[in-house]
């Protein structure tokens, strides 16, 4: 055995370790950090790579789509809920915040404070078909990221993004539209695996 490299659960080791649900062909880093299992579900062909971490105790939840990619060192904070919809991926480094504390100073702040103390912003965030967020980038609280749209690396989503663009930046501004022919190429995937015995899990 390789000391350096920990390997990945796959979908049966998976499938009894408390998951909401879990689909075909999964496979999560056996080093990521992942909290409030009974709150998450994954569809099929997912891959969360190394030092991920998700967290959904309590009340929270995340729902993670089929054909999915979750780079190494990304922190899903999902306390009021994410969604990532299919042939959508985060680069290295993505940060997600479904919670955030007040930083004005009118309120206490961190998860030690109980909650009538702190004011903290929350709601969910969803990423939508297609989109891929670059490496280091930060999406904060309540926010929805349009299907097909992109966000380039070491940017800040501070508010909503309509499909098919690209964004980038601090605070992340619109670039250009996005190429749609990337709709044309999951057809052929998913009538290629329709015609190989549904081998992908796809329906």
């Amino acid at each position: 055995m390789n000391p350096f490299d920990q390997g990945y659960y796959d979908e049966h080791e998976l499938k009894n370790a408390g998951f909401k649900s879990i689909g075909q062909n999964v496979k999560i880093a056996k080093n990521c950090t992942i909290i409030g299992l009974q709150n998450i579900s994954i569809g099929n062909n997912v891959r969360i790579d190394d030092y991920c971490s998700i967290l959904a105790d309590n009340n929270g939840w995340c729902r993670i789509g089929s054909f999915i990619h979750i780079g190494a060192y990304s922190f899903l904070s999902a306390g009021d809920g994410i969604q990532m919809e299919d042939f959508s991926g985060l680069s290295q480094g993505v940060r997600i915040y479904s919670k955030s504390d007040d930083y004005s100073g009118n309120y206490l702040t961190n998860p030690t404070v109980p909650e009538k103390y702190s004011g903290v912003k929350k709601g969910m965030v969803r990423i939508g078909r297609h989109v891929i967020i670059g490496s280091g980038a930060v999406i904060l609280p309540n926010i929805s990221i349009g299907e097909g749209s992109s966000v380039g690396a070491l940017s800040l989503v501070a508010t909503s993004i309509a499909p098919w663009c690209i964004y980038a930046g601090c605070p992340a501004k619109w670039i250009k539209s996005r190429s749609k022919q990337l709709l044309a190429l999951e057809a052929k995937l998913i009538q290629e695996v329709t015609n190989n015995d549904n081998k992908y899990g796809v329906g």
